[in-house]
């Protein structure tokens, strides 16, 4: 039985892990954290192609997430402005995950250890991890996210840019929201689309992914521009400590915790800004991308967001993440050579994770659009059915 090494024990990894388990690799992974991963609930869209791709590795899909029919945009007065029928399940990164996490080993999966780098040895490779020890197989694969110590060490040139912006995101009980608000925006993807702004939002499975009526949440969802230096004093700490990529939710300062909420009552629609008032404490994380042009070499190969981060506005991480797993498993099996299976892969995948690289690029341009006449109650957004229409639809 040849044995592979995961590097991160995410989505991205735990999709890699079955996969090759259902193609007879023995797998283990190794995940930085000491306690199982969770993603605070935040929402994640599906596509057929996702759906496919978990039963393919014997997932159930079954109670999978919530099905919206419409996607609706509001103006500043939350007057309908466009509803687009589009019919879609939206679920949570927990419950992916959740579903993942269970069909994998539990004496496979290692927490509190993870890849610091790797060595290329011949017909194998060896990972490297934080507590000095060694591990060799067949096969090692960096999915590591989007500060990947793999990729930094395959592709040291390839690094994470910001993108000039952040997302905001918080949660909200069905149950606290106003009946207007559970009738009307409750039940749709929802958006508001003001020049330099930008809100969507729509339901997700409760607690323990409870799908009844009355027990759900909103998942709400807000990309806004900041400048470079205000970005980092948000990144900053009370004890004037800097966190240069993302700073824990819980260190975030009140003062910045402020300015949001003063920004929100001047932006938001007031059905969007009930469902902020009425949220868990909202966080932020600032928006990065990049795109590798190799994703495996030798015995050494990268999936999901280590090797691709496109813009959250494609919402084609996880089902990106889970295409890049069925894709090294196939090629693998399709080669007898472990370096050419991954040459083969890393071509296929380049390729179609660039398509989506780039159009979530190009629909994050689109935030800071600013029409002659302007757009601050997101009434004259030239681009509006360009969002409604393509935010979160699959491209790859």
């Amino acid at each position: 039985m040849r044995k592979a090494i995961i590097c991160g024990g995410s989505i991205g990894g735990l999709f890699a892990a079955a996969a090759l388990r259902k193609s007879g690799w023995q797998v283990d992974v190794f995940e930085r954290t000491e306690i199982e991963l969770s993603g605070r609930g935040a929402g994640i869209v599906t596509h057929d192609v996702l759906i496919d791709a978990l039963e393919s590795i014997d997932i159930t899909t079954d109670d999978l997430g919530v099905f919206v029919k419409d996607r609706t945009a509001y103006d500043k007065s939350g007057n309908e402005l466009m509803r687009l029928p589009f019919p879609q399940i939206v679920t949570s990164w927990d419950r992916i995950h959740s579903l993942l996490r269970a069909s994998h080993p539990n004496e496979n999966h290692h927490l509190g250890r993870s890849a610091i780098g790797f060595r290329q040895e011949q017909n194998k490779a060896v990972a490297i991890l934080n507590d000095k020890t060694e591990v060799e197989a067949e096969l090692v694969i960096g999915a590591d996210g989007f500060s990947s110590n793999i990729r930094a060490q395959m592709l040291p040139d390839i690094k994470p840019l910001s993108s000039g912006y952040v997302v905001w995101r918080a949660l909200a009980n069905e149950s606290d929201l106003s009946e207007e608000v559970r009738s009307d925006v409750f039940k749709t993807f929802g958006f508001f689309v003001p020049s330099g702004s930008q809100i969507i939002g729509y339901p997700i499975a409760g607690f323990d992914n409870d799908l009844r009526e009355g027990h759900r949440r909103y998942n709400f969802v807000w990309y806004i521009g900041v400048e470079q230096e205000e970005l980092k004093d948000m990144l900053t700490d009370d004890n004037g400590k800097y966190y240069p990529v993302s700073i824990p939710p819980p260190l975030v300062r009140e003062d910045v915790m402020k300015r949001f909420t003063e920004t929100a009552h001047q932006i938001l629609p007031a059905n969007f800004a009930e469902i902020l008032e009425r949220s868990e404490m909202p966080f932020f994380t600032p928006i990065y991308d990049h795109h590798s042009p190799l994703m495996g070499k030798g015995n050494v190969g990268l999936v999901g967001d280590a090797a691709c981060v496109a813009r959250p506005h494609v919402g084609m991480g996880v089902t990106k993440a889970a295409c890049d797993a069925l894709c090294l498993a196939r090629s693998l099996d399709s080669y007898s050579n472990i370096p050419d299976a991954l040459e083969a892969y890393s071509e296929e995948r380049v390729a179609a994770s660039a398509r989506a690289h780039y159009r979530a690029r190009d629909l994050g341009a689109t935030i800071f659009v600013d029409p002659e006449g302007g757009n601050e109650d997101g009434r004259n957004n030239p681009n509006l059915h360009e969002i409604v229409s393509t935010t979160a639809t699959i491209v790859i």
